[in-house]
């Protein structure tokens, strides 16, 4: 069979050596230069794996099946083009599960995938069920093929723009934490991004399990398409699932409760977290683990690299990494996670971004805000007369700035309320940058 692999990043290049793995005719395309995946372009030489870089040619069509990463818009004129010929179009992720026989755990949301996705395998792991971590998260599920013990749990974060191409992509247990307005440029609407999520459960059936967050209204409406048993988290409960009492969290089914820690037991902070808390616990009672097991994984797990990562508390003023909060539900999320006054980095990349949404925790919380970025000037004419705003010209200048406005005991925040795209590769790449200047901050 011959695939076309459409572009070079991760996922792109796990899936082009699974299928020469597979002893398939493969073929990468990508549309930006080999400069750009200096790394990507060595490991295809050195299969002897076909590519081309800087643009798609004639031949990316010719192929019975294209395998299309994750971001590649379906705008694109090569996605376009292959529609028009008829020639199937997958994602990564429906390409890797076709060759998975693992039990699996996958989880989408707009946001709280990594963190839930870390803390689930994490559950698994500390209770001696085997799990890895994969998806979206950073290890693609093509490398995973033929790698893994047959008991091994993969816990999957999965995103809109791997769902939206599955065919017969089927987990186990499927969960979907929250949706809100995202990734609109790609999917076009709110709700084919809402239906692109639902797709989680599209293949499940009554031997599995849909976990859906009750007071989400866009995800919770997947209970009407699936065929998998739905187990419900959130503050109130449901006939299945986990929900808040008295800042406690219990299990609940049609015949008891179960009580299973205090949420001040956590150890990571904010509301959101006590719902993704709730979310993992739940597809780990799907496995059966025990609910001493799932509390001790819970008040043990410290959380992911740029969510709420403490980078340095300098002169009692603590500096908080939140890069991977790449939209404005995200932010609004860090901004209530603490007790003390905050100062606010911001900005970068906007996706119709609506900063309204975040009026009432700016009031309550933040003292002043540095903006930064292509959003610089939205973020700053929006706030500026509700609180003191500084627009910088760089990240460093906004640390430095942030610094000499954030008096004693109070926190700097990183919390960015847009994609990373206009001044670096990524969120990973631009929390690491937060961190560097940080940790360069003179005493």
């Amino acid at each position: 069979m011959r695939y076309t692999v459409i572009g070079a990043g991760k996922s792109g290049l796990a899936a082009a050596l699974l299928a020469q793995r597979l002893e398939h005719e493969v073929f990468l395309t990508e549309s930006k230069s080999a400069d750009i995946y200096p790394d990507a372009a060595a490991a295809l030489a050195g299969a002897s794996i076909a590519s081309e870089f800087g643009g798609h040619s004639g031949r990316a069509l010719e192929a019975d099946c294209i395998v299309a990463s994750p971001g590649v818009p379906p705008q694109s004129e090569i996605i376009r083009q292959a529609e028009a010929r008829n020639i199937p179009i997958i994602s990564e992720l429906e390409f890797a599960s076709r060759f998975l026989d693992n039990p699996m755990v996958a989880i989408t949301g707009t946001n709280g995938k990594t963190t839930t996705t870390a803390l689930t395998a994490h559950i698994f792991n500390s209770s001696g069920r085997p799990a890895i971590a994969a998806g979206n998260i950073g290890l693609p599920l093509s490398s995973l093929v033929h790698t893994l013990d047959p008991a091994t749990i993969i816990v999957a974060e999965v995103s809109s723009y791997q769902l939206d191409r599955v065919d017969s992509f089927h987990p186990d247990v499927a969960m979907i934490l929250n949706i809100t307005p995202d990734h609109l440029s790609y999917h076009e609407s709110f709700q084919r991004y809402c239906r692109a999520k639902w797709k989680i459960s599209l293949n499940q059936n009554r031997k599995n399990v849909l976990i859906l967050c009750s007071d989400d209204s866009p995800s919770s409406e997947c209970a009407a398409y699936t065929k998998a048993n739905v187990w419900y988290f959130g503050k109130s409960p449901k006939q299945q699932g986990a929900f808040l009492r008295d800042g406690r969290i219990l299990f609940n089914d049609e015949l008891h409760e179960e009580e299973l820690m205090s949420i001040d037991e956590l150890r990571i902070p904010g509301i959101h977290n006590v719902y993704n808390s709730m979310a993992a616990a739940l597809a780990a009672r799907a496995f059966e683990v025990r609910n001493e097991n799932i509390r001790d994984s819970l008040m043990s797990f410290s959380g992911v690299e740029h969510r709420l990562e403490g980078v340095r508390t300098l002169h009692s003023i603590e500096f908080i990494n939140d890069s991977k909060a790449t939209n404005v539900n995200a932010t609004w999320y860090a901004l209530g996670s603490f007790s003390r006054p905050i100062v606010w980095i911001a900005g970068g990349r906007g996706d119709n971004n609506d900063y309204a949404a975040l009026d009432e925790a700016v009031r309550a919380n933040v003292e002043a805000i540095v903006t930064i970025g292509e959003e610089s000037g939205a973020i700053f004419n929006h706030f500026s007369a509700m609180k003191r705003c500084v627009q910088a010209d760089s990240l460093e200048t906004a640390v430095a700035v942030a610094r000499d406005l954030a008096e004693p005991d109070s926190i700097v925040l990183f919390s960015p309320a847009c994609k990373s795209f206009d001044m670096f590769m990524n969120y990973e790449h631009r929390g690491e940058a937060f961190k560097q200047i940080v940790h360069d901050l003179p005493e």
